[in-house]
């Protein structure tokens, strides 16, 4: 059963201010979400807003809004098989739970400065 479905936008150039301080990057974004995105070499600042997308289709996909949560609790990282995986830890483990889901299905795509993420939370 579907518990909650959100949509987020990024300008992806939103976020090219944020690549450059590691303090912003730290702040939003798990170690491994920025590893990952510094591994894409020039495609590091699109792979963070279509990331940070995510996380607000996260809050959305809640119902709550992302009041409460830590932004570092939501991670979007590959699987084994490349795929983009949404994973939880802390306050928005506590947050799914309390909204009755089990798991997370998420979705990214990226067109020029525009940086996209569907969030499904499924009982």
């Amino acid at each position: 059963m579907i518990v909650g479905i959100g949509v987020d936008a990024v300008t992806v150039s939103r976020l090219e201010k944020w690549a450059a301080d590691p303090r912003l990057l730290e702040r939003f974004f798990d170690g491994r979400e920025i590893e990952t995105a510094r591994e894409r070499g020039r495609g590091m600042v699109r792979s963070l807003a279509v990331r940070f997308a995510a996380k607000e289709a996260f809050g959305k996909a809640l119902g709550t809004g992302l009041a409460g949560i830590t932004l570092k609790d939501i991670m979007v990282l590959n699987g084994p098989d490349t795929r983009p995986e949404l994973q939880t830890e802390g306050t928005a483990r506590a947050a799914m739970k309390a909204a009755g889901a089990r798991k997370a299905h998420v979705s990214l795509t990226h067109e020029r400065d525009l940086a996209v993420a569907v969030v499904v939370l499924e009982a």
